[in-house]
């Protein structure tokens, strides 16, 4: 149900995002009388949502009351589980990482496992922050394979063996869980902490894999059934003899991945099992592995000009592992997308490297947790419990 405009969870809303400070702002914006205000922030207040400080500065008289989204008995995770890795961020209501950790975790091992090493990690971080298992309000997870997010069921991710519809969420007691693509909360984390007055972003990572986060008037798009933004899989003519983990052929992420980028060095004779050591050798200065990469980068500029024809982003920001290198990698990407995009569409179009860099994925997960949380019709529903 879509709340009426004033409503507990509106005010939280203005308050959450530093619009309205007091009473008196609440009511100017709303509209609202000041004994209606006065009736949602205390109910705000009493589900410890909000508190109210005497902290303004006084223009003659009583110094106005302050509020503010009340941290200390909120606490939410973030959870990026790749391929080789689990990192996780534990944040108070406001976004502030409390505690973190990282781990090589194999997500090949299965969904008991990994998530019983995520449920693990949390009561640590929990501790360390000094906050309870019941100050824990929602989760997010991020995965590195396709999802369908209303029910957070990985749908056959060809690196996640065992996930195909396993139940997330599920197997959290006590706490809401929300499972999404690692790209889409990269997406997510890049523009709140570092382009939020974007209203449109691609966010473009080159591991093992290759995929797109959309942020679309400043909001996710994950399309009809959480599939937008594969670029992984776009076809790239003149490469049949590519086959791809999908089963297809010439698919961009088979020509000019992390793993491809990998094995083509190894049949030059050079050692390179992931995208990791693609790095390594081009930041230890191998012609090969610089040549392979710039050309990558051109590749994945021939699938970038399309969308940018057709999305028209703002930005178009690249992380991932071979972000690391993104002088090279961004040489080839912008070489081709300057080319072969209109001139309109790319006028004031910036192509830069994630400024949040491995903790995208975290701290996207664990803003997707908050905002679901702090969202007008969640905090209606805990106001009127």
């Amino acid at each position: 149900m879509t709340p009426q405009p004033g409503s507990a969870g509106d005010v939280l809303t203005l308050i959450s995002a530093g619009s309205a400070t007091t009473r008196s702002d609440l009511a100017r914006l709303t509209g609202l009388a000041r004994s209606t205000i006065s009736q949602r922030v205390d109910a705000l207040i009493e589900r410890g949502l909000v508190e109210e400080t005497e902290s303004g500065e006084s223009t003659g008289g009583r110094p106005p009351r302050q509020l503010r989204l009340h941290t200390e008995d909120h606490a939410f995770a973030g959870v990026d589980l790749g391929a080789t890795h689990c990192r996780v961020a534990l944040m108070d209501i406001s976004g502030d990482v409390l505690a973190e950790c990282e781990d090589a975790l194999l997500i090949g091992e299965g969904p008991e496992k990994v998530l019983a090493h995520v449920d693990q990690r949390l009561d640590h971080l929990l501790g360390r922050a000094g906050r309870p298992r019941s100050a824990l309000r929602a989760v997010g997870i991020g995965v590195p394979g396709p999802v369908e997010f209303a029910t957070g069921r990985p749908n056959n991710p060809p690196i996640m063996p065992g996930w195909n519809d396993y139940p997330v969420p599920d197997y959290f007691e006590g706490v809401e869980v929300l499972v999404d693509n690692d790209v889409n909360v990269m997406a997510l984390g890049e523009h709140r902490e570092a382009f939020a007055d974007t209203k449109h972003l691609l966010f473009v990572k080159v591991g093992t894999g290759i995929g797109c986060g959309i942020m679309a008037e400043g909001k996710l798009h994950r399309g009809a059934q959480g599939s937008a933004g594969d670029i992984g899989h776009i076809r790239v003519s003149g490469h049949e003899d590519a086959g791809c983990r999908c089963g297809n052929s010439a698919c961009l992420e088979a020509v000019a991945g992390g793993a491809a980028i990998a094995r083509r060095l190894t049949e030059l004779g050079l050692a390179a099992e992931t995208g990791a050591d693609v790095v390594a050798l081009v930041q230890s200065g191998n012609t090969q592995a610089l040549r392979l990469v710039r050309e990558a980068g051109r590749l994945i500029g021939e699938v970038l000009a399309s969308l940018v024809n057709f999305f028209n982003p703002e930005v178009i920001v690249i992380g991932g592992a071979l972000s690391r290198v993104h002088e090279h990698l961004l040489a080839g990407i912008r070489e081709t997308v300057y080319r072969r995009s209109l001139p309109l569409a790319t006028h004031h179009l910036s192509i830069t490297p994630s400024r949040t860099g491995i903790n995208a994925a975290a701290l996207g997960a664990g803003i997707l947790a908050i905002e679901h949380y702090l969202s007008p019709d969640n905090i209606n529903r805990i106001v009127n419990a």
